[in-house]
């Protein structure tokens, strides 16, 4: 198995060592947007190249063409999948190439006012961003079948982990509860992208899956339960109304919906390791 990963930032590089986990002679390469990213990814043991996504990657190829696996999580910008974009000719080159996946997101189905949807609900993007989204996902089920390669979409939730946790912000003193009522979120622990990955890789899944946990729920709760589990009082409650919000962060506040995961778990026949926030931060609190 050869893995190339076009983005491989905090998800796609915890899914590269997830595969290399199981499968430790497969040759991983993977694109950084700068230099010194590239440079730590060589250091960990996998093959680095630079690729901004505003103009072709000047190493990639040779890794590129010799893909079996390929796992793409680069946000689509106003022309479309940088990948496609800059590198379709060394796609088309890659004549072993067994597998796609592309890391989407949840944000494709808009508002749905706190219902639970599954795959099948309709796309009502509610951002410039996410429309984005919704446009690449066709550009890669196009090429997908232009290949007879089969395409896994993952549409993931909001993405959470070591380093990247409410831990962090309390810690910081950035962390709010911004109550707005009936609000839920969706979120989906770092390994567990990480070994769903490495899954639909070994099966060449296809076909588009949700990717969130067990459990929506208030981004409050959220932070009250690492406070808890921090020791330390939580932030006060602040009403959605008057919270001193940047006009991205209040855009996530837009879509309220609870998303399903049954779809991915039914197909791969497993349970989440983290099927929910509490279990995912107790997780991360103590290192585990």
């Amino acid at each position: 198995m050869n893995l190339f990963v076009f983005g491989m930032g905090y998800s796609g590089l915890a899914s590269a060592r997830a595969l290399r986990a199981r499968h430790p002679s497969s040759a991983i390469a993977g694109t950084s947007r700068t230099s010194e990213g590239a440079q730590a990814l060589t250091r960990q043991g996998f093959t680095g190249h630079v690729f901004s996504g505003e103009s072709p990657g000047e190493t990639l190829g040779e890794d590129l063409r010799a893909a079996t696996h390929t796992v793409l999580s680069i946000a689509p910008g106003p022309a479309g999948d940088p990948a496609l974009l800059h590198h379709r000719a060394e796609l088309d080159a890659a004549q072993d190439l067994e597998w796609l996946c592309y890391y989407s997101t949840i944000g494709v189905y808009g508002d749905h006012g706190g219902d639970w949807i599954d795959e099948t609900a309709p796309l009502r993007a509610t951002s410039e961003r996410n429309r984005r989204r919704i446009a690449a996902e066709a550009e890669w089920r196009g090429y997908a079948l232009e290949r007879g390669v089969p395409l896994c979409i993952l549409r993931l939730a909001g993405i959470y982990g070591p380093g990247r946790s409410a831990f962090e912000k309390i810690a910081s003193g950035t962390a709010h509860r911004i109550v707005k009522p009936e609000q839920v979120f969706n979120r989906i622990h770092v390994e567990d992208i990480a070994r769903v990955s490495a899954l639909a890789a070994e099966a060449r899944l296809a076909g588009t899956y949700n990717l969130a946990d067990d459990l929506p729920a208030p981004p409050q709760d959220v932070v009250a339960c690492a406070a808890e589990l921090a020791g330390v009082a939580p932030p006060p409650e602040i009403p959605f109304e008057t919270a001193d919000l940047t006009p991205m962060q209040r855009s996530f506040y837009a879509d309220n919906k609870r998303v399903s995961n049954a779809g991915i778990k039914d197909r791969l026949a497993i349970a989440l390791l983290h099927p929910d926030y509490r279990q995912g931060l107790a997780a991360i609190h103590s290192g585990g």
